[in-house]
């Protein structure tokens, strides 16, 4: 053999044992993560290939699925009553990845979920019989607020405080889910709804964190009664009216002018919703002390799991004091989501503790036994001690009997709440926020329930915003449907 034939062996069986390492490299090492890429088609044909589990109220699907025509996608999702539950579902799609529940639990409800797998399925590999997602919404409470929010952009939640069951979870304007299923047609509907400014594809219960106003005041209160700055919601407090705020020349003054807020107890102050009083107690505790009894709450929980992560309600640090003042009525760089303003409200109905809200249940296999139990997994911590939540549910229950939230009143139930209409906008140029957070308990039954809704933008003339007249009806309406014998 010449010189010249032995070298182009040589380098021919080198680029043979080349290819044959790539190969085994591709098949071994990168296999996996090709067959997991989003964009390998054959997963989508996989996961279409048979109906999908389906996610369960009160034991009803409101999710199924129907075979397809003319696509190697044999099935697509579908939702009934899909704009009433759409913050809850989120979207299953042939075109996008999924959201909400849909996505956090796409291994259950496709069957590739390892804890479904039988002994056979394990030893052939094949794809399970998918699992359904029992959630704890309560279809009359969800229905409640999603019609008394109507064509209002906002969101409600609703929270059992016994138990941390979320009963609802609102978010409008709303969309219709069964609009993004089919990759055919998926791309119009996307579309649509991304360059929509009403923006219908966010949460605005678990992800749209806004100023709280002044329900952020029940968390001042709670430091102050915690810290010992006042002794009870009924000792008169020291504050000016207005206040100056410290180092600047202007002063925080009261929506109603004729208010006693003058030196006004917690409760009178919440009753009226003095922010002279809230101002100057957030300065008087110190940002430190008010942060430290906002996170206690849930603010700053970055990692706040129900099981959708919620976004991050915010309470700042590093603030000059006419600053700290304005954090004590929820402004300044306060950020809230109605789910955390509601977990305020739970953790003062339920005595000072806070039951980890969440809105699953339990996860269940197809034939209905349960894999993971999440009623039985919420844990409790207390936030204030029972005396100072006791004295905060006595005055919510003035803010609602006689103060600036009435129309959050209930026959046959306790009612206790606080208002809040938040700036918004440079100088407040633009329409506010009506907050609205509350606490029912039935007289007759002992059913309990704590809500909150933020109606972030609506038809009534900027004069008419408040929290009592556009949000408090529709924590009334969640209220009186949670409440029900």
């Amino acid at each position: 053999m010449n010189k010249t034939i032995r070298r182009a062996s040589v380098f021919t069986l080198l680029l043979v044992l080349a290819l044959l390492g790539r190969a085994t490299w591709v098949q071994f090492y990168e296999g996996q993560a090709l067959a997991d890429d989003k964009d390998n088609r054959r997963n989508a044909i996989e996961t279409y290939s048979a109906p999908l589990g389906n996610i369960i109220v009160a034991g009803r699907s409101i999710t199924g699925s129907a075979p397809t025509k003319n696509s190697d996608l044999k099935y697509k999702r579908t939702y009934t009553d899909g704009e009433l539950y759409a913050a809850v579902t989120g979207y299953a799609s042939q075109a996008y990845a999924p959201t909400q529940l849909e996505g956090i639990y796409t291994d259950l409800l496709n069957g590739t979920d390892n804890r479904l797998k039988s002994v056979m399925d394990t030893l052939t590999n094949q794809r399970a019989d998918p699992g359904n997602v029992v959630t704890t919404i309560d279809p009359d409470v969800q229905k409640a607020a999603y019609d008394a929010l109507g064509d209002k952009k906002g969101g409600a939640v609703a929270i059992d405080p016994k138990t941390g069951r979320i009963l609802a979870v609102v978010s409008t304007p709303s969309y219709d889910p069964s609009a993004l299923t089919d990759a055919n047609t998926a791309g119009t509907a996307w579309k649509k709804l991304t360059t929509d400014p009403e923006k219908p594809l966010v949460n605005r219960a678990l992800r749209q964190p806004l100023p709280p106003g002044s329900t952020f005041k029940l968390v001042v209160a709670a430091a102050a009664l915690e810290d010992g700055l006042y002794s009870s919601v009924d000792e008169r407090t020291d504050s000016p009216n207005p206040y100056p705020l410290p180092g600047t020349s202007r002063t925080l003054d009261n929506e109603n002018p004729s208010a006693p807020c003058a030196n006004a107890s917690i409760r009178v102050a919440l009753q009226y919703s003095c922010n002279n009083v809230f101002g100057k107690m957030a300065v008087d505790l110190g940002q430190d002390k008010v942060k430290a009894m906002a996170d206690k709450f849930g603010f700053n929980d970055d990692k706040l799991d129900v099981p959708v992560r919620a976004y991050t309600s915010v309470y700042p640090s590093d603030m000059y004091p006419s600053e700290t003042a304005l954090t004590g009525i929820g402004q300044f760089d306060v950020t809230a989501t109605p789910l955390q303003i509601a977990m305020v409200s739970a953790a003062i109905a339920n005595g000072g503790k806070l039951v980890s809200p969440h809105m699953v249940s339990q996860i269940t296999n197809s034939g209905g036994d349960v894999l993971q139990d999440y009623d039985d997994e919420a844990g409790t911590k207390e936030i204030v001690s029972s005396s100072t939540a006791e004295q905060l549910q006595s005055a919510m229950q003035t803010v609602v009997e006689k103060g600036t939230g009435t129309n959050a009143q209930v026959p046959g139930a306790t009612v206790g709440g606080k208002t809040g209409t938040a700036q918004h906008g440079e100088n407040n140029s633009q329409v506010p926020y009506a907050w609205f957070t509350s606490y029912g308990k039935s007289d007759s039954s002992g059913k309990e329930v704590a809500v909150a809704v933020v109606v972030e933008q609506s038809d009534a003339a900027r004069s008419e915003v408040s929290g009592n007249g556009l949000a408090a009806p529709v924590a009334k309406a969640m209220m009186e449907a949670a409440l029900k014998d």
